[in-house]
């Protein structure tokens, strides 16, 4: 299938991570032309290394997302380098802490907030704007199973995903009528470095991935973890004009735990 993708220029936020890598590698199999971010270049180079992808249809940038201005930036930089933007991917994210809510503090919430919550919000603030003076384009932000559910240990980051939801539903339809449609995917938990993060901080530094994998994923109906690239190729078809249709909405892809009810 055509997605109607190549060329179209693609801004994806937190690169170089797990799901980052993933998104950027898909984007770039349907021939788009990206640009990239991370917060350090030296992430960027090692990524790109191995990226196939033609020079012209590839930009990075340095950015801090909980730094508006360097946001504004980024945006700004990536329509001088193209001329335009189709598509922002809001990934960057940060899982925080792990521990009871009345161990908590400010400081806790507000690191994961400051880049789940408020970097998210900044991104689609000023693609938003540009998209809907031209008519056209997509916001994908990767959300959560988190978005749905709660999880002990874990208040900033589930909260997060719950904000960042509310936020883009209201987005999608205060831009229902631009042709620009906004929507999020919320995997459950992923097989990457964040997921391993997680797991020690959960389940201590010694736990063995496997123990935990089985411990994570005991209540997902098939057993297993989403893959990063799973994540990238649903993010791919909900960026494409095709499903321009589709805005507001929150797009599960968690193993079946959805049809549980949970």
């Amino acid at each position: 299938m055509d997605l109607k993708l190549k060329d179209k220029v693609v801004l994806i936020t937190g690169s170089t991570g797990g799901i980052g890598t993933a998104l950027t590698k898909a984007f770039a199999e349907e021939g788009c032309k990206l640009s990239i971010t991370s917060t350090k270049q030296e992430k960027l180079d090692k990524l790109t290394a191995g990226l196939d992808v033609q020079k012209d249809h590839l930009f990075t940038q340095v950015v801090d997302v909980r730094d508006e201005e360097a946001v504004k930036a980024m945006i700004d930089k990536t329509v001088e380098h193209y001329g335009h933007l189709d598509v922002l991917v809001n990934n960057a994210g940060f899982e925080g802490s792990i521990m009871p809510l009345t161990m908590q503090t400010k400081e806790n919430f507000m690191n994961v907030y400051d880049i789940n919550v408020f970097g998210s919000i900044y991104c689609m603030k000023y693609a938003a704007k540009l998209l809907a003076e031209q008519g056209s384009g997509s916001i994908v932000v990767i959300a959560s199973g988190a978005s749905f559910q709660g999880a002990p240990g874990m208040s900033p980051y589930i909260s997060s995903k719950h904000a960042i939801a509310g936020v883009s539903k209201t987005l999608a339809l205060e831009l229902a009528t631009t042709g620009v449609n906004v929507n999020c995917i919320c995997p459950g938990p992923v097989d990457t470095e964040m997921m391993r993060d997680i797991e020690q901080k959960a389940l201590g530094d010694s736990v063995k991935t496997e123990d935990a994998i089985k411990q994570f994923a005991a209540g997902t109906p098939n057993g297993r973890y989403a893959k990063a690239e799973e994540v990238a190729a649903l993010s791919v078809f909900m960026a494409s004009p095709l499903v321009s249709h589709i805005t507001g909405d929150l797009i599960n892809i968690d193993g079946g735990v959805a049809a549980t009810g949970r």
